[in-house]
């Protein structure tokens, strides 16, 4: 391997270039018009446009990236997490065209991205389940026969991908069609595939994931266990190693089914083996990610292992450099520090960093593709980086992380920092009397902490920073696509128009219904005219690869707007009216 192609942006872009660049190896950029100037662009040693916005005409275009290795010389491909990683088609197209590709072997990926081939290979090895649909449903009438037999909830889980994405969880009968609509729907934009599964839902469960890594010479190692509880929407928020409160039957049995389902796969690379443990002590097999997580670096810091680097080696032909589980040295938390306001549900919240001052000191390690004045892209994910705090133990890592969350500074749009520094006051995650005293679940955030995301002082402060109403355009300078944006108060003041003259209604009149986020009319819910009540879904609108239902906050007669699904929104842009 000489010259390695990153089909991916940002974090992960950035953290494959540095260890690549440890290595010897050259590094390929490929880049959307709204990352011409990001840091990945600049840190490797070749950038290509793919020219476009949207994931679709860039990051996830086969043939651009294929075209980009080419004409670059590449003579491998890194596809980091989320878009192509866990999408076998790709990964055979990558092998097609003569490149190494650095993760499982295409029919790998097919046969585990595949959760319904999945359980079948966790049931040939005797993993712990759920029970589960046989194959992919095709109607809401299914999951409703399904919910019928094992009761609710339910959920409804893309079929190829991961990551919380094409996820519904259905606890009510009258939830069904809504829930499989939107899972469908989710799980084609995501990953181009809309198949889903159903599987009966484990309640308050926590998530425990084993870090795989196999060679080509038949060795497989179980680098270590995490926990992942702290969820919002099925997305992670909070993670750590090793995972705290089990039981040595409990750290087994992971670590036994995760190596046998690997082993009985073929398995190639790194890869994660997830978990749901009931309150109970329950413990089912959830899904297998056949790629890098973005909780990767906390088994890095407590295992001594550089997983980018193994995957590299595999990759090339190499053995393990590890012999055997490496025993977890200290305990390591990952803090997500992404662009959403928990004020208001954690919604998405595009825009520019007007400052990002992250905290240094022993044990803090941090991992982003951003820097002041770069902005977040409503078009992608919400992350700007991540905040890894490690230390000798647990206790010691939650104090040392409520010093490193109180010197982050990030100005200009709400984040989630406000909720990471409540979470570490909360006694169910710290759990300072032991294993029965940590409380977490899946859900704690939505149901448990819901309380206190109301009445936390951190979380009041996310108020003062909300976007604010900008108009931007994209400019070309030396050859490069560069987004410009301005104030348009700003604009006003020199009589200029914006966007062909006619801003967007904006609205907080009683009875305005009005977008949550800056992102775009994903479909309408209810018809023009409708009667509707409080309660009821009016539209989806979507920011940042993840959906949100408007619903009706009284009511009435619904009069919507003249907008199409598909069309651009603004934050508080008016898409009707209850009268």
């Amino acid at each position: 391997m000489k010259r390695l192609l990153i089909a991916n942006r940002s974090e992960i872009a950035v953290r494959v270039i540095r260890t690549a660049r440890e290595l010897g190896i050259e590094t390929v950029a490929v880049y959307a018009d709204q990352d011409a100037a990001s840091m990945h662009v600049e840190l490797a040693d070749v950038a290509v446009a793919l020219h476009g916005t949207g994931p679709d005409e860039t990051y996830l275009d086969v043939e651009k990236i294929l075209a980009a290795a080419r004409e670059t010389e590449a003579d491998a491909v890194h596809p980091g997490y989320g878009f192509l990683s866990e999408n076998a088609d790709f990964a055979q197209a990558v092998v097609d065209a003569g490149l190494l590709w650095v993760g499982p072997r295409p029919e790998t990926i097919e046969s585990l991205g595949n959760k319904v081939s999945a359980r079948e290979i966790a049931v040939a090895v005797g993993a712990p389940l759920a029970p589960g649909t046989d194959g992919p449903v095709t109607e809401a009438e299914e999951v409703r026969a399904f919910a019928e037999e094992h009761g609710l909830p339910v959920a409804v889980k893309a079929a190829y991908g991961g990551g919380g994405r094409g996820m519904r969880v259905i606890r009510e009968a009258s939830e069904i069609d809504e829930g499989f609509t939107s899972a469908v729907r989710e799980a084609e934009a995501a990953f181009g595939r809309g198949e889903c599964f159903v599987e009966r839902y484990l309640d308050r469960p926590r998530h425990v994931e084993a870090q795989v890594l196999a060679d080509t010479h038949g060795n497989v190692i179980v680098v270590g266990l995490r926990d992942c509880s702290l969820q919002r929407r099925n997305q992670k928020l909070v993670e750590e190693a090793p995972a705290p409160f089990l039981t040595e039957e409990q750290d087994r049995a992971v670590r036994d089914s995760a190596r046998a389902i690997c082993a009985e796969a073929g398995y190639v690379g790194a890869g994660t083996v997830e978990y749901l443990l009931s309150p109970d002590g329950v413990l089912s097999f959830l899904e297998v990610n056949t790629r890098l997580q973005v909780e990767h670096p906390v088994t890095e810091e407590t295992s001594g292992t550089d997983l980018v680097a193994e995957q590299l080696r595999i990759a090339d032909g190499h053995r393990l450099t590890l012999t055997e589980d490496p025993a977890p040295a200290g305990h390591s938390i990952e803090f997500r520090l992404n662009a959403e306001d928990p004020s208001q549900g954690f919604l998405p919240t595009p825009g520019p960093i007007e400052v990002f001052q992250p905290p240094t000191g022993p044990g803090v390690r941090i991992d982003t593709g951003v820097r002041t004045g770069d902005e977040v892209a409503g078009a992608f994910d919400s992350m700007i980086a991540k905040l890894i705090v490690t230390a000798p133990d647990r206790p010691t890592a939650l104090r040392r992380a409520r010093t490193a969350l109180a010197e982050v500074r990030i100005e200009g749009l709400p984040t989630v920092v406000p909720f990471h520094r409540a979470v570490l006051e909360a006694e169910d995650f710290l759990a300072a009397d032991g294993p029965e005293s940590f409380r977490v679940h899946t859900r704690w955030i939505e149901s448990d902490f819901d309380a206190e995301l109301a009445e936390s002082e951190h979380l009041a402060a996310a108020a003062r920073h909300q976007e604010r109403d900008m108009r931007r355009s994209v400019v070309e300078i030396d050859g490069r696509a560069v987004s410009l944006g301005l104030p348009a108060q700003l604009l006003s003041l020199f009589g200029g128009a914006t966007d062909g003259g006619a801003d967007p209604t904006t609205s907080d009149d009683d009875g305005a219904v009005v977008s949550p986020v800056a992102g775009s009319l994903v479909s309408w819910e209810a018809e023009d005219g409708a009667e509707v009540s409080a309660g009821d879904a009016l539209a989806v609108v979507e920011a940042m690869k993840m959906e949100t239902t408007v619903r009706a906050e009284a009511a009435g007669t619904f009069r919507r707007e003249g907008l199409s699904p598909g069309d651009a929104l603004t934050a508080r842009q008016t898409l009707g009216s209850i009268m």
